[in-house]
């Protein structure tokens, strides 16, 4: 690994959480509503939707899920395959029942729920904590997310804050990229080549 790109990475990381951590409940709650009204208008050709449970500092689009399975999409979450150490996917019908505490306290959804295979879905929803205008996506720093996102099918649009989105990110060879980056106030789709 390039010890330049890591320590970019690295200082990029602490920037955001700190940005992360200074936003207020408010705030996030008007921001997470624009973003998933942003969400619900591209969402409507999708019917295999693979989302991810928000930690406390990320937009809340728990909401487009709900509309989701109530309008009878198929709807997942990433579980932790613990003997293979990479993230699948499952089934989650009732969010009530279905959802457990996972690795990195992470909602997951129980074992009880059906695998779906990485193959089959139309849209994948992905955090992060940076993105930039050529689609590449800074993660938190363990790689899970890219090792899916290398394995899963359909269009994966990177979602955050709008500070979340910057011209340009530090990226190594194995880091997955996004076609599409939403935020509360734009959607960019990464430039074809």
């Amino acid at each position: 690994m390039n010890a330049n790109k890591h320590e970019l990475k690295q200082a990029l990381r602490l920037t955001i959480r700190a940005a992360l951590r200074n936003i207020s409940p408010a705030v996030r709650a008007v921001e997470s509503i624009d973003l998933c009204e942003r969400l619900k208008a591209q969402m409507q050709s999708a019917h295999a939707i693979l989302f991810f449970a928000p930690l406390p500092d990320e937009l809340d689009i728990w909401p487009v899920l709900e509309l989701s399975m109530a309008l009878g999409n198929d709807c997942a979450l990433p579980f932790f395959e613990r003997e293979k150490n990479i993230y699948g996917a499952r089934a989650v019908r009732k969010l009530a029942t279905d959802l457990v505490t996972g690795k990195f306290g992470v909602r997951e959804p129980a074992p009880h729920c059906a695998e779906i295979p990485l193959n089959t879905f139309d849209l994948v929803l992905v955090p992060g904590l940076a993105f930039d205008l050529q689609g590449n996506r800074l993660g938190r720093g363990r790689g899970f997310y890219d090792r899916l996102l290398d394995r899963v099918s359909g269009i994966k649009c990177g979602v955050g804050y709008d500070f979340q989105l910057r011209e340009e990110v530090p990226t190594e060879p194995h880091d997955a990229k996004v076609d599409f980056i939403f935020t509360p106030s734009r959607s960019v789709r990464r430039p074809r080549h």
